[in-house]
């Protein structure tokens, strides 16, 4: 896998340019690299550790420890199938096993194509939707063998493009700020604290309560 592209390259310093200190846009940047290869390689977290100013060791300890960052390669779409307690209550464990079988591979594994890839996860937060499905963190709920294999169908078939982009990409449209309306504008060690806090330290001084 490649560094990041040109292109990429000079989205990543506008991102940058939004932080008073370049490590804060270390996620922001390992979603771009992620978008750009469906992965997160070595390549691409030495080249962020490059552009902000850190050890690529830095960056993997941060990107390994969210889920969403892929640190091996994975298929065009990522579908997970929660078997946490409400869904698998309501056939969760079922419905993981049928994707296995459908797709033809296990939990954790890729289809030959590199179309799937298929995950057992925890609670994907749709408890009162079970059993859910994830696909490329797109929600798909209530689905029983039936409503699965038509969705793997219309993925395949190119149906659901619109909805559900390749995995990486988090949005199918990039925020953009003008220069003036970076993030935190305000160096860390000048920043005054908020409102309510200040208010609930004089309350606290005072013994009284100021809520």
């Amino acid at each position: 896998m490649a560094r990041l592209n040109a292109d990429n390259v000079a989205l990543a310093e506008r991102i940058i340019a939004r932080y008073p200190k370049p490590r804060s846009a270390l996620i922001p940047l390992c979603h771009l690299a992620q978008e750009q290869d469906g992965w997160l390689s070595e390549e691409a977290m030495a080249h962020i550790a490059e552009l902000i100013d850190c050890t690529p060791a830095q960056v993997l300890g941060t990107a390994s420890f969210y889920e969403m960052f892929k640190l091996h390669p994975v298929g065009r779409y990522c579908v997970n199938v929660c078997t946490n307690i409400s869904c698998q209550l309501l056939g969760g464990e079922e419905l993981l096993e049928h994707a296995e079988e459908t797709l033809g591979v296990r939990s954790g594994g890729t289809t030959e194509d590199g179309m799937f890839t298929l995950e057992d996860v925890e609670c994907v937060a749709a408890c009162t939707e079970a059993p859910a499905v994830q696909v490329n963190y797109r929600y798909f709920h209530r689905l029983d063998t039936e409503a699965f294999d038509e969705l793997i169908s219309a993925l395949r078939a190119g149906e659901l493009e619109d909805s559900v982009p390749p995995h990486g990409t988090l949005a199918k449209v990039r925020q953009e700020l003008d220069g003036d309306r970076v993030a935190n504008i305000t160096a860390p060690q000048d920043q005054s604290k908020p409102v309510w806090i200040e208010r609930a330290e004089a309350a606290a001084r005072s013994g009284g309560d100021d809520s």
